[in-house]
């Protein structure tokens, strides 16, 4: 069963593939985005590289999107049941909202989702996973 997470931010605050990937790393977890990363253009699976092995998430864009205030781009990430994709959603989001301001909405649990929640949460799938 597909997941997902809204990430809502200001028009300007998008990151591009350098921005994200700093953010990433500063966060500490090994996940590398594939160079195909594009604000407002990658629309589908997005390959990474996660601990050394092949992972990814499906990403897509919208501008424009009210409901969230000022935060009108939302970057869309969708995962299946591999862990992988999971572990890629949770560290992209976590990422996002501790470096571009952004707001993680599950739109399963109709919540926003605060960065140190989406970092735990990363952190212990990485445990149990990897």
């Amino acid at each position: 069963m597909p997941r997902t997470f809204h990430v809502h931010v200001p028009p300007d605050a998008m990151p591009d593939l350098h921005g994200l990937q700093a953010a990433i790393k500063q966060l500490k977890f090994k996940l590398t985005l594939d160079e195909a990363y594009a604000p407002f253009e990658t629309q589908g699976y997005l390959p990474c590289t996660l601990e050394g092995e092949d992972a990814g998430v499906d990403m897509r864009f919208a501008r424009d999107v009210p409901g969230q205030g000022e935060r009108t781009s939302v970057m869309t990430l969708k995962w299946g049941g591999d862990p992988r994709e999971h572990l890629s959603a949770l560290v992209i989001a976590a990422a996002m909202a501790s470096s571009f301001g952004a707001e993680v909405v599950d739109p399963d649990a109709a919540t926003v989702v605060p960065s140190t929640a989406l970092i735990k949460q990363a952190k212990a799938l990485l445990e149990d996973h990897f």
